[in-house]
């Protein structure tokens, strides 16, 4: 008859241990591996150092163009060219947001303030990143139904310009940042959790949605400029930073909620956490009374798991297992309560 123990209803201290894993360790001193009680905490991602000096290039040359376009878009009058010209600038406060974290992360990753590593700068400044995103969006929302009420003259030719030469713009970012995402996307989370998409780098990530943002933007811009100069069609200035403007609120909640709940510790992924659990109880017989899984960093998990087990085992054999079936788990720690009773 099976009993619901948990590993506190009696006392287990006789066949309790505990285990604590960080992989990647190297011995220290003499030839005896102590690596697998070793704790170190560097959780960065593998394309850390490529993001970071991408995030760098494509916030110079997006600064540049920035100032041109908001001049612009005041110059001319157009609500479509100031709208992309705005949110160019917060692209421009975006991307230096995504390079300081990258700095920041690299600077404090072997910090012992830090209890789980400085893997989540990066998912602070997207979260910071996409609130920023959401701000802009209801900006330029306001105007735009502002310009629908009141229009105003708008120099639609020179602003069409400025525009398309905007739209170039976007493209070399994208292009300059396509390579760490795509990179980030392929490489980050490899093994076991490959399929679970949970290695990725939201803030490379949020510096990339800034530039589709901004490229989208451009082309909605170019388009009702090119209706009003050639047709006539004035309202569609204004009409495109309201649809420009819905099409930001929608990336901006996204990466809102993707990054708050890695900053939330929420589980990094059910199905694998779900697969780990099966594993255990499927291989060792023990009941899994405690199991936590979360993201550390872009491509690091840490599990923390107490198992009740009705036969004599260890912290390390468990581990073992783990580490073998599951290399996407970065920081391991075990507990194990023998209960020959609890079958």
């Amino acid at each position: 008859m099976a009993h619901d123990h948990s590993p506190h209803d009696h006392d287990h201290a006789h066949g309790r241990a505990h285990g604590h894993d960080h992989k990647g360790h190297a011995p220290k001193g003499g030839g005896h591996d102590h690596g697998i009680w070793t704790q170190g905490h560097v959780f960065l991602g593998a394309s850390h150092d490529r993001a970071a000096a991408r995030a760098k290039a494509a916030t110079l040359v997006t600064a540049v163009f920035m100032v041109v376009e908001i001049a612009c878009g005041l110059a001319y009058h157009s609500m479509a060219l100031l709208a992309d010209g705005i949110h160019m600038a917060t692209h421009v406060g975006a991307l230096g947001l995504a390079a300081l974290a990258y700095w920041l992360a690299r600077r404090h990753a072997g910090s012992g303030r830090f209890s789980f590593g400085s893997g989540k700068f990066g998912d602070l400044a997207a979260f910071a990143s996409a609130l920023l995103l959401g701000a802009t969006a209801i900006a330029v929302a306001v105007e735009s139904v502002l310009r629908l009420v009141t229009p105003q003259a708008v120099a639609y030719r020179d602003a069409l310009l400025i525009a398309a030469i905007g739209l170039a713009v976007n493209l070399v970012s994208a292009l300059i940042l396509k390579d760490s995402h795509s990179h980030d996307h392929g490489h980050g989370h490899d093994h076991a959790h490959t399929e679970s998409g949970h290695g990725h780098d939201n803030n490379m990530r949020a510096a990339y949605v800034h530039v589709l943002a901004d490229a989208a933007t451009s082309v909605l811009a170019i388009l009702a400029l090119a209706g009003a100069y050639y047709w006539g069609l004035t309202f569609l200035d204004p009409l495109s930073g309201l649809i420009g403007a819905a099409v930001i609120a929608s990336w901006a909640i996204g990466l809102i909620r993707d990054s708050s709940l890695v900053l939330l510790d929420a589980d990094a992924d059910p199905a694998l956490t779900q697969a780990i659990r099966q594993t255990l109880e499927s291989e060792t017989g023990a009941r899994i009374s405690d199991l936590h899984l979360w993201r550390l960093g872009p491509g690091h998990q840490g599990l923390i798991v107490s198992l009740v087990s009705p036969a004599e085992t260890s912290a390390e054999t468990i581990k073992s297992a783990l580490r073998a079936r599951y290399p996407g788990l970065s920081h391991v720690t075990v507990e194990v309560a023998v209960c020959a009773d609890c079958t």
